[in-house]
């Protein structure tokens, strides 16, 4: 193991030198140390999940033959090192004179250590992540005096630059600076600081300080940064008496709080989360008292912890079993479940004390396990507040009690929090959703919509399109299949549109699921649509076929899975967890349709952002796990939209791989399906075949060019009338296949894919698949036929309609486009299209009128003399007679000898 280490009582400057040094080689596993500066643990309680830091205490325990020691000079000792570890230092330090000589020192002049590793990311051309970048960036700012200190070089503004090209914070990063100050400004430090009072006004907290700054000569904003950083409330406003008359310094960290709008009522200036204002015609306390009466207009409302909690947290008592609380979490996907004894907060038990446990084989009790506390917020406790909170604590899920009542009555997370303070940009405001929306729909399908959404409003349920209908049209892909997900009773929504419109409803209670049938109210379901306003067809051209025959309306759920490769466990849920079930973040997005919300845009889990980037993400480390099927969905996805497939999912997908062989044929042969009816499927087949996933579900099923070849002549060409494959595809279609011509290609694909393989490997595979009977059938035809066929080269017509007359229609148009030879395509085409339509002008009844019995004699009769036409030795009626003449004959004398 190849371990990475820096000092206690690190700063950013170590935590980043830590994050570089194993960004430069992910093989390596930098460990945390046991102290940090307090910033540097606030910045890994909200932001440590997304990055690899490992605590001392999770460490394998093996022996550890290298050390990267960064930031410091000065080993630590851990269990696993020896006198056998190498260590090389990385550092910015003057370097010491005691270390040992078996050690290897790397030392720079860089005025941040973090500079060393950034230069190499640089020179590799490495892609960061917002919070990446934001960690290095702070670790250069802090060490720098951002910028400012006389030993930062031209190396680090080249190294932070670049950073913030990869999309470090800077708005992060303030947050998390500390500033040291002069003495004359820690002297007015003080002075505010006693000074200071608290007010509250629309829910967040407001500190404005006094103080007597004559004589100082250097800058006040230090010193206001000073006072925010220990108060921390929502704005601070410093109202300080100098030479030139009464200074505003005014702080922000709420964007419902706009300084700038305040300090400009006295003349001064800035931005909304920093502002200045010198005053020269009042007295300090003048100012003041202004403030204080003009604050309530300026100060917009709190986001409160309501706004953005979940309701129904799922609770453990504290004789819970480990395993039970493993088995919650996953089935409900949450980090941490509050423990509970009496209705009060006792602790929090983590998904990590709990895989510890089960690690070590720890048969323990929630209790036992949890972090012990009564920490808990309020409905309208501000996210400041639970901000505060979460970093003191250290508790990532935060139970959410009623100020009334003491019930919990929701949880909010870590990741709701951070959601919050980072928002996503939201490009499409949405009246440019609703543009989109109404553009993807022809209009009476669009007003069928908006008829289900006014329903939904009266009942007061939120109704949601959602998946892959809203990321389609995101990616101006055309699209009119949707999904409506239900916050609230679909079923009641349901009836609500049958007693309103006619229909009729079917609905599973148990899944709170419901299909209203529509097929026969088509024609007054539009006149009363029309009547309404909520379509507009003054010429009467609005065609019914634009209404389908049904609507499926569900309820928002959550659900999970028993165990891998299981079909889903469903539970009543918010938009939130339904659309966390699903499977690509891209596949997450939602539309609202209610009400005043009609066209909003929801992503909680970055679909957006991954759409902007062509990335297809997995929605968390289990997603494959739950559903190794989602494996070929990934690909199929990634090939459609020209997308690539996110590194982390990919290396999800190659940890699960084994877990398909353990899925059943009818899954796999569905997904497999989906990617046969795409106009890409020669691409998804060869991707698949790249990551071993074809391999995996059978080890016969390969992917090579002689494949890629045919299925893009497949793609690019129709079968012609000649080959009657008509009425063949309607005979293989099964229930909810798409257009005919589609699930032809499909059956024609399974066919080219196999019919090189032996009849034994062809029909592991056909069983291993479950596929159709009839296909079946044609699939073992063609791979019989593809054996027999050099046969066929320089056969004569008969010999050839002979063997080719049993072959389904299915199976010889596949082996056509197989063949490789030209005379074996041409053999195959002149049967289809002449050889096999040649029959004698004569039948039974012609040779019962010559006096023949009926018997065997009939079929040999007249196979011979198809067979005499199709070869050439017969071109006329007159020969084709006296032949049968002869053939009779000939019959009548075996007769006559037989009854010898």
């Amino acid at each position: 193991m190849h371990i990475i280490l820096t000092h206690e009582q690190a700063d950013f400057d170590a935590l980043a030198s830590l994050l570089g040094a194993h960004l430069l080689d992910e093989s390596t596993v930098p460990v945390l140390p046991r102290r940090m500066n307090r910033n540097v643990s606030a910045f890994l309680t909200l932001y440590g999940a997304e990055l690899p830091f490992q605590d001392p205490r999770d460490l394998t325990g093996g022996p550890v033959e290298a050390v990267t020691l960064v930031d410091t000079q000065s080993m630590i000792s851990l269990k696993g090192m020896s006198s056998k570890t190498r260590v090389h230092v990385i550092d910015h330090h003057p370097l010491r004179e005691d270390l040992p000589e078996s050690w290897s020192v790397t030392v720079a002049g860089t005025g941040a250590n973090t500079t060393i590793f950034i230069e190499s990311l640089r020179e590799r051309d490495t892609a960061l992540s917002t919070v990446q970048a934001t960690l290095l960036l702070l670790g250069i700012y802090e060490d720098t005096g951002s910028l400012t200190y006389n030993h930062t070089t031209a190396r680090d503004l080249q190294a932070a630059s670049f950073l913030l090209e990869q999309g470090a914070s800077l708005h992060i990063a303030r947050d998390f600076l500390n500033h040291p100050l002069t003495p004359g400004q820690q002297a007015l430090y003080e002075q505010i600081y006693q000074n200071a009072t608290h007010m509250h006004v629309h829910g967040h907290t407001l500190v404005i300080a006094t103080g007597e700054a004559t004589k100082l000569d250097e800058e006040l904003s230090t010193v206001a940064h000073k006072l925010r950083d220990l108060l921390d409330p929502d704005a601070l406003f410093v109202i300080v008496t100098t030479r030139g008359g009464v200074q505003i310094i005014a702080r922000s960290t709420s964007d419902q709080i706009d300084v700038a709008e305040i300090v400009a009522h006295f003349g001064g200036g800035g931005h909304e989360r920093a502002a200045a204002g010198l005053v020269r015609d009042r007295s300090l306390e003048g100012v003041r008292k202004e403030l204080i009466d003009i604050l309530p207009e300026y100060v917009q409302p709190a986001i409160t912890v309501a706004q953005i909690m979940s309701h129904s947290p799922q609770l453990l008592a504290p004789d819970t079993p480990v395993e039970e609380a493993a088995r919650r979490m996953q089935r409900f996907g949450y980090e941490g479940f509050p423990v509970v004894q009496g209705g009060k907060v006792i602790g929090l038990l983590t998904r990590r004390a709990v895989d510890r446990a089960q690690a070590h084989k720890l048969n323990l009790a929630a209790a036992s396990l949890m972090d012990a506390g009564e920490h808990s917020v309020q409905p309208n406790d501000s996210i400041e507040h639970l901000q505060r909170l979460m970093t003191e604590s250290g508790w990532g899920q935060v139970p959410v009690i009623h100020p009334a009542t003491g019930e919990i009555v929701g949880i909010v997370t870590r990741t709701d929090l951070l959601k919050t303070l980072s928002p996503q940009p939201r490009p499409n405001r949405p009246q440019s959703m609703v543009e989109r929306l109404e553009k993807a729909l022809p209009p009476a399908r669009l007003a069928l919509l908006k008829a289900v959404a006014q329903m939904a409003h009266m009942q007061r349920a939120a109704l949601y399109i959602v998946g892959g209908f809203v990321r389609d049209i995101l990616l101006a892909r055309s699209s009119e299949d949707f999904d409506l997900v239900v916050e609230g009773d679909a079923i009641a929504l349901a009836k609500g549109l049958a007693k309103k419109y006619g229909g009729r409803v079917t609905s599973h209670t148990r899944f709170g699921t419901a299909k209203w049938l529509i097929s026969g109210i088509q024609k007054n379901l539009l006149e009363t649509m029309v009547q309404e306003n909520i379509l507009q067809d003054p010429a009467g051209l609005i065609l019914i076929t634009d209404l389908p025959d049904s609507l499926d309306l569900i309820s928002a759920r959550t659900e999970f899975y028993a165990h891998p490769t299981a079909l889903p466990t469903v539970e009543r849920g918010s938009i939130k967890l339904d659309l966390h079930r699903r499977d690509f973040t891209i596949n997450t997005l939602a539309l609202r349709l209610d009400g005043r919300h009609y066209g909003e845009l929801h992503d909680y889990w970055g679909g957006l952002n991954d759409l902007r980037h062509g990335l297809v993400r997995g929605l968390h480390s289990l997603t494959f796990v739950d559903d190794p099927t989602r494996m070929l969905r990934a690909v199929r996805f990634e090939q459609r939209f020209g997308f690539k497939i996110e590194k982390r999912t990919l290396e999800l997908m190659q940890e699960a791989h084994p877990l398909l062989a353990r899925v059943s044929g009818d899954r796999i042969r569905h997904e497999i399906d989906h990617i046969l009816a795409e106009e890409n499927m020669h691409r998804m087949l060869a991707r698949l075949d790249e990551l071993n996933l074809l391999t995996t579900i059978d080890p016969s099923l390969k992917w090579d060019d002689w494949l890629c070849e045919k299925f893009q002549a497949l793609q690019n060409g129709e079968p012609g009338p000649e080959w009657g494959l008509g009425a063949q595809a309607l005979k293989t279609r099964r229930p909810g296949d798409p257009q005919t011509s589609k699930a032809l290609k499909r059956d024609l694909g399974y066919i080219l894919w196999l019919l090189r393989l032996n009849v034994v490997h062809a029909e592991r595979i056909i069983n291993r698949l479950k596929l159709p009977a009839n296909l079946s059938i044609t699939i073992i035809s063609a791979c019989r036929l593809w054996v027999d066929l050099p046969g066929l080269s320089g056969a004569s017509p008969s010999q050839i309609v002979l063997r080719l007359d049993e072959v389904p229609p299915l199976a010889l148009y596949a082996v056509f486009l197989a063949a490789d030879r030209y005379d074996s395509r041409q053999a195959i085409l002149s049967y289809a299209s002449r050889w096999k339509h040649v029959k004698p002008s004569i039948d039974g009844s012609h040779l019962q009128a010559m006096g023949l019995p009926p018997g065997p004699g009939y079929r040999r009769i007249l196979n011979t003399l198809r067979e005499a036409w199709l070869d050439g030795k017969v071109l006329t009626p007159q020969e084709e007679l006296a032949l049968l003449d002869d053939l009779v004959a000939r019959e009548g004398r075996s007769r006559h000898g037989g009854n010898n």
